[in-house]
């Protein structure tokens, strides 16, 4: 016996699974774009000539590594969660706490990553 889940595009945009799934969708995108970053770098590095420097010039620009950084900050702060409350069963009670800590972390560490690149780039 088998599932058959036959939901729309539009019924999936509705879901309202709150905090949990946003940082399960967001932990998934960083992993996506960390591979994306890395392979990038491998291929500038291997190809050379005006496509290396075409990817260079890609993942050197301020505003990917606004993205880039904002996806893996996340990415490693939310891992650090999962693994606490792995690590600590009984705190699994508390995962929407875990959540809210988890964000305040990750945006004044986010904030702190924001000005440097923000300031770097403007010439500070």
């Amino acid at each position: 016996m088998s599932i058959t889940r036959n939901v729309g595009l539009m019924t999936a945009l509705r879901y309202k699974g709150q905090g949990p799934m946003l940082t399960f969708i967001l932990h998934r995108i960083g992993g996506m774009g960390m591979v994306i970053f890395i392979s990038m770098h491998v291929l500038s590095s291997f190809l050379g000539g005006d496509v290396g420097r075409f990817l260079n010039d890609i993942y050197e620009n301020w505003i990917f590594q606004i993205f880039i950084f904002f996806f893996v900050m996340f990415h490693a702060t939310n891992g650090l969660r999962i693994t606490i409350l792995d690590l600590w069963p009984k705190l699994l009670e508390h995962q929407r706490e875990a959540i809210w800590v988890e964000w305040a972390v990750f945006i004044a560490l986010y904030g702190f990553a924001l000005f440097s690149i923000i300031s770097t780039a403007l010439g500070g």
